[in-house]
């Protein structure tokens, strides 16, 4: 052993402060917790600048005094609201559970909705895309392998990949999503045909015996193509507020509707000498919607229906298909981001498509991140349920039941104005530590 020399001083590591949050800049750190947890975990809550003044109307004396620069954070911090998971978890769980009520409310009532709709008919269905090419898929009963003869296990990034990508269809692919949203138009206009016509009316006289009201999502397959999930549900003449005629039972609806599907169709444009035409797929599913008690374990009840529907409800084209949750300015931006090459070519297609003067109308670029589709992931008639912006209001006028308000002789000044999205690093880390929002996103790789 060498001999101890008491002049030496012993190695330490040099402490990582590239890594660690540093929260000296911020003199009020108990205040600083309480801002972020009042969000609630959202991932990339709005910066505000501004102030709130509360005063007094007949003294003009100043009671309160917000202002955005002495917070905590420097600035107002409010909830982003996003619906995606990818954006932020925790404004997507507030938004699934909205949709969940919204759709629940439809199907046993509640919500400003009467009770007598749960005896209403009532349809979930599923209407998907036809085929644009042969693509890598799992298979169930005798053989469980793929056309291309090997199994596929769930979360193989093959499945919904084209068995041959030179062959397959994109054009068509990007095509059919742009146009989805009016062929759901057009299947709603044939159902309520022939429910007319299986009621010997007149189609025109329909609205005086029986309203159809819906509630529908649209979710990416791994193909990356839109299909629609939608709950259908037959009322009276002045809608949730009076039953059905006797002959409007849901077997007719069910029937109704797989006959409309297969009667849509929207004729699209000629490219490069051939004419596209648009229709649902063959794999049209309906099944009728059950009361809330499970009748042998089999039967689709209100709950199990208003629960899947609000689950893809917050969910976009980065779940199915791994493809952007964020629009494109230019399509080099394409080459910076992790994007799987089935989807890449959907969009550098929906990109091409967007510069033909035949699809302006379109916006293809526009929506390019979305493969063409260009609607809104979840719709409903007005006579359905209750609203998205009924369930905000609602929850707003019970925070401010709960929130002592100013004296009616107060007059209050504010003014807010958009600083920005999203915390800095320091803060999400923070966040994090005090069960808040995750922490930032690790850079993104370029895509080979």
């Amino acid at each position: 052993m060498p001999p101890h020399n008491p002049t030496a001083t012993i190695p330490r590591p040099e402490p990582a402060t590239a890594i660690q949050p540093s929260f000296t800049g911020y003199r009020n750190l108990p205040g600083l917790v309480r801002q972020l947890s009042s969000l609630g975990g959202c991932a990339q809550p709005i910066r505000l600048e501004g102030h709130r003044t509360e005063i007094d109307a007949f003294t003009g004396e100043i009671l309160r005094e917000l202002k955005s620069k002495e917070l905590p954070a420097g600035h107002l911090l409010v909830r982003c609201g996003n619906r995606r998971t990818s954006r932020c978890p925790s404004c997507a769980e507030l938004y699934r559970q909205d949709t969940y009520h919204l759709i629940a409310a439809g199907l046993r009532g509640g919500k400003n909705t009467p009770d007598q709709i749960a005896t209403h008919p009532r349809v979930f269905a599923t209407l998907t895309a036809p085929s644009y090419g042969p693509v890598h898929g799992r298979r169930t009963g005798g053989s469980a392998r793929c056309r291309c003869g090997r199994p596929h296990t769930k979360g193989d990034t093959l499945l919904g990949t084209p068995l041959d990508p030179e062959r397959y269809d994109y054009t068509g692919a990007v095509l059919w999503n742009a146009h989805a949203p009016a062929l759901w138009a057009r299947f709603m206009l044939h159902l309520r045909r022939t429910i007319a016509a299986a009621a010997g009316l007149p189609q025109r006289l329909l609205s005086m015996f029986v309203r159809v009201s819906y509630a529908k999502v649209a979710e990416y397959q791994q193909r990356g193509l839109i299909h629609f999930h939608a709950v259908i549900r037959l009322d009276g003449p002045a809608g949730p507020y009076t039953p059905p005629p006797a002959w409007a039972t849901p077997e007719l609806l069910a029937d109704a509707i797989r006959t409309a599907a297969n009667r849509a169709h929207v004729d699209g444009p000629e490219i490069n000498g051939r004419t596209h035409s648009f229709a649902f797929g063959e794999q049209t599913d309906t099944r009728i919607i059950r009361s809330t008690a499970f009748k042998g374990g089999t039967a689709i009840t209100e709950g199990k229906v208003a629960g899947y529907v609000a689950k893809y409800a917050t969910k976009g084209t980065e779940a199915a298909t791994g493809t952007l949750d964020h629009r494109l300015k230019k399509i080099t931006e394409l080459w910076f981001e992790s994007v799987p090459e089935h989807a890449a070519r959907m969009i550098r297609t929906a990109w091409a498509l967007g510069a033909r003067d035949d699809l302006k109308h379109l916006n293809l670029r526009k929506w390019a991140h979305m493969l063409g589709f260009r609607s809104h992931f979840s719709t409903k008639t007005r006579t359905y349920s209750t609203t998205l912006g009924t369930l905000r209001n609602a929850r707003a006028a019970w925070h401010r039941r709960h929130t002592p308000p100013p004296s009616p002789t107060t007059l209050v000044i504010a003014h807010w104005a958009y600083n920005g999205t999203g915390l800095t690093l320091d803060l999400e880390r923070l966040a994090a530590l005090i069960g808040g929002a995750p922490t930032r996103e690790p850079a993104v790789t370029t895509r080979a």
